[in-house]
């Protein structure tokens, strides 16, 4: 029997995908990793890429045209072997011509027919390190997730597979993770003799635990979201010194390290959620999900809109690691190669505009996180210090935070702990 090809969900946004062209022709072989299709996302374009053999039946959905999440987009199976007569689905964008019929309802679980297993991939990503260890299971002893081409490719050249990020549901690792191992050179030290970034190795990423929402929670929540419908915000703003932040940057330069402003920002961001978790949190309707990883959103314009690449364990990695990962991830986004998994999620955002000249702002929360920081412009103000009028270098933080999550007096203590991170640098290394 034919297998489906069903378009699934790249992006918990996503509620339909545009083909924007197949990889495969009908009539073609496919191998278990190739990539068949690139789909068009709200946020980035991506693969779909085959873990079954057989040969490409039927294209139902042509390139060009939208196919809602399951939709079935085409058929794999044996050559010569009869696929039903299904129209493609309707959309809401069709650039191509479809059949009339109505689109075949998405099957049942009971009754499901044989479905094609697929894997998104994105159309480039960055180089990793290649690792120089043969195929092992972790250490817990469960079998890691990976393609039979991908096992096969990773045994044949000597490579560890868990040493190999996985970019697939699940974190199944594909034949494409591979192919980016392979093709990784060894990170290098600056031509001029400066200080290479040491990349960290982040522990064990551990899953969010859900806690009970208390009564007065609940209340918070139900009051709160009549006034303010959706997420109720609140706001509170701060003003920092930046003069120390602006010695280490200068300092960073002196070794040849690319190190930001924001960077800093960013970095003592998620230092300040490490030392203050009740900031840490997200709201579930019946629970609240306490984080227990770290994962700073940083908001990147891009030509359609906007999108907050995350930088994962963030509280674990170097201002100049940091830098160096954002403006990696801020490409990426631009290009619109960014993978599901690198964009979703997250402990926090950052929203800087200081680089355009903005005092200060407020942002809208990026869901489902509890908070986000509007960050202003780095400008010399007159303050008053010991009783004397001095000008220091000040910025501007505006915390917009879910009142359902997080209180007023849980916002402040967290901006009181970011400031003094940022006003004092050497925190951040202890």
């Amino acid at each position: 029997m034919a297998i489906e090809i069903l378009l699934p969900a790249l992006s918990p946004t996503m509620s339909e995908g545009r083909i924007t062209k197949w990889l495969k022709k009908e009539g073609d072989k496919v191998s278990s990793g190739d990539a068949i299709a690139e789909v068009e996302t709200d946020k980035s374009n991506l693969e779909i890429e085959a873990t079954d053999s057989g040969v490409l039946l039927k294209i139902v959905v042509p390139g060009g045209s939208s196919a809602p999440i399951g939709g079935v987009i085409g058929y794999l199976g044996k050559a010569g072997e009869a696929v039903p007569d299904a129209p493609a689905p309707k959309a809401a964008e069709q650039k191509a011509e479809a059949p009339k019929d109505e689109p075949k309802p998405a099957p049942k679980e009971d009754k499901e027919p044989p479905t094609a297993r697929i894997k998104l991939e994105k159309a480039t990503v960055p180089a990793k390190p290649r690792p120089a260890a043969k195929v092992e299971a972790p250490a817990s002893g469960e079998r890691l997730r990976a393609s039979p081409l991908a096992r096969k490719m990773a045994e044949t050249e000597g490579l560890e597979l868990s040493a190999i990020h996985g970019s697939g549901p699940n974190g199944r690792i594909v034949k494409r993770d591979v192919d980016e191992a392979m093709s990784a050179p060894p990170p290098a030290a600056s031509k001029k003799g400066g200080a290479p970034i040491i990349r960290s190795t982040p522990g064990q990423r551990l899953p969010p635990e859900s806690l009970p929402v208390s009564q007065m929670r609940k209340v918070i929540a139900q009051r709160l979201g009549e006034v303010k419908p959706g997420v109720p915000h609140f706001y509170l703003n701060i003003d920092v010194e930046m003069d120390q932040a602006l010695k280490l940057r200068e300092e960073a330069k002196t070794l040849e390290l690319k190190v930001s402003v924001n960077d800093i920002v960013v970095k003592a961001t998620a230092m300040a959620v490490r030392r203050f978790p009740r900031i840490n949190q997200i709201f579930a309707g019946d629970s609240i999900q306490q984080l227990h990883t770290v994962d700073v959103g940083v908001a990147v314009a891009i030509e359609d809109g906007l999108i907050t690449p995350i930088v994962k364990d963030a509280d674990q990695k170097g201002v100049a690691e940091i830098g160096q990962e954002v403006r990696e991830l801020a490409e990426r986004a631009k290009k619109k190669s960014l993978k599901p998994d690198e964009y979703t999620g997250g402990s926090i955002t950052v929203s800087n505009l200081g680089m355009f000249g903005i005092d200060s702002f407020i942002a809208v929360l990026n869901p489902p996180q509890a908070a986000i920081l509007a960050v202003g412009k780095v400008e010399p103000k007159v303050v008053v210090r010991d009783g004397q009028m001095v000008i220091r270098q000040m910025m501007s933080i505006t915390l917009s935070g879910d009142h359902r999550v997080i209180d007023g007096a849980v916002g402040a203590q967290y901006l009181q702990i970011l400031r003094d991170m940022l006003e004092h640098p050497l925190r951040l290394l202890f």
